[in-house]
């Protein structure tokens, strides 16, 4: 019993019944002008009058849901007042296009969509105006019928008996339970529109494939701002930590060298504040600078920091990489930066070989460098076919520098994106190698 009052106590209850009278409240103007046509034909018996009037208000009604201001200041009443999770509504293209992101201003829904907001609007006007008279009777009956207030009375006949009631008690009693079914329409309106409102206010079919478009490009961006961050701040880490470490060896020894490693370090940590700070800009959605572009022309400054961190680099470059441009570039810089990083950290000291190798077809980059024994299991992987088996950054010296595992398999990805050929793994006994084959023009 009481479980069932609980929905007469709730202030949603009486929200979702406002909003319902506040569409009865929005008719009214539109009743006067359907009207109009009844009152010219005054020859027509009352019956068609009604009738007519009837059919031309909710003709009036369904071409208001027709606009499209209507349907955004629905959901935005609906989610205010009904409690129901409406998404904001979403622009989609014709049926030869592909969906568009952004708001519905402009965007024009399929045929079979646009009359949903119509036939929410009639629905809600008239569960509305059937609320509103309904509860209106109730509740003047409720104030008015305990004690014979205004002379008022009730009856009720049934299969041929009639019951009155005047005053008394009996008269609170009715009252009451005129109270009670009032605030019982009130629910039931509520009811009825918080169920109806996410089938006819909610999104489309096509609404809900241009929300997960939507959600697939915002995801594809993350990642890609994911890479990126772990690409460019991942290697400077790597890299300022060793030069530090040098830095303080050579400081009383040899303070030239030492100088020049701090230098370098600042000119590390400058660049990945640059990177940290358009990542941080796009994460946050608002307009960032100037992305910063690291392309194969950065490849010299990159060697030149690891020199100064101590590491022997034998950079073996052919073709001619200033015709590389773009996101080739970009990437195959990406590439190196994180193959040159699991070499700092993982290797086991020697030279580190780097590899760039530009043809009419393809772009050939990698990096090679000792591991100081053993190996370990490796990754291989054919980026146009597969994903990328094991979760390790690379073999060699795991207690120097933690390791997320997600670095090859980051690289993978990005050679799989640009249809290329991606193969990490052992290169003999004490050798590790990161080789990657980038088409310079993809496939059709």
């Amino acid at each position: 019993m009481i479980k069932g009052l609980r929905p007469l106590l709730r202030r949603s209850t009486y929200a979702g019944a406002l909003f319902a009278f506040g569409g009865v409240l929005a008719s009214l103007p539109l009743l006067s002008l359907a009207l109009l046509p009844a009152l010219a034909w005054r020859s027509a018996p009352e019956s068609v009058q009604f009738v007519v009037a009837l059919l031309v208000w909710a003709a009036l009604i369904g071409l208001v849901g027709l606009a499209r201001t209507t349907r955004r200041v629905l959901v935005l009443s609906a989610r205010r007042l009904l409690g129901v999770a409406l998404p904001e509504p979403v622009a989609v293209g014709t049926s030869t296009g592909p969906p568009a992101r952004g708001t519905a201003t402009g965007a024009v829904p399929p045929r079979a969509d646009r009359w949903r907001t119509p036939l929410w609007l009639l629905l809600h006007v008239a569960v509305g105006w059937t609320g509103a008279l309904a509860g209106g009777v109730l509740l003047f009956a409720g104030l008015t019928l305990p004690g014979g207030w205004l002379d008022a009375e009730a009856g009720l006949s049934l299969f041929g008996r009639t019951a009155r009631v005047s005053g008394g008690w009996e008269s609170w009693a009715v009252g009451l339970g005129c109270l009670l079914l009032a605030a019982a329409v009130c629910a039931g309106v509520t009811k009825v529109l918080r169920w109806t409102a996410p089938r006819l206010l909610g999104p489309s079919s096509a609404e809900r494939l241009a929300l997960a478009a939507e959600r697939e490009l915002r995801l594809a961006e993350r990642n890609r701002l994911a890479h990126e961050l772990h690409d460019s701040i991942g290697h400077t880490l790597t890299t300022t930590t060793i030069q530090a470490a040098v830095a303080g060896e050579l400081m009383a020894t040899d303070p030239v060298a030492a100088r020049a490693a701090l230098r370098s370090i600042e000119e590390s940590a400058r660049a990945a504040l640059e990177d940290l700070d358009y990542v941080l800009g796009v994460l946050r959605e608002r307009e960032a600078e100037t992305a910063p572009a690291r392309t194969l022309a950065d490849l010299p400054e990159l060697l030149d920091r690891l020199r100064h961190a101590g590491a022997v680099v034998e950079p073996e470059l052919s073709g001619d990489l200033t015709q590389v441009q773009g996101t080739l570039s970009r990437a195959a810089y990406r590439i190196l930066q994180e193959g040159l990083t699991n070499a700092m950290r993982h290797g086991a000291g020697g030279p580190i070989e780097v590899r760039v190798t530009a043809t009419p077809e393809a772009l050939d980059v990698g990096v090679v460098n000792a591991t100081g024994g053993g190996g370990g299991a490796g990754i291989a992987v054919d980026a146009r076919t597969g994903s990328p088996s094991g979760t390790s950054d690379g073999p060699g010296r795991r207690g120097a520098f933690p390791t997320s595992g997600h670095g090859l398999p980051g690289l993978a990805e990005r050679v799989r994106l640009l249809h290329g050929e991606f193969d990490a793994g052992p290169d003999g006994p004490r050798r590790w190698r990161l080789a990657v084959r980038l088409p310079v023009r993809l496939p059709a």
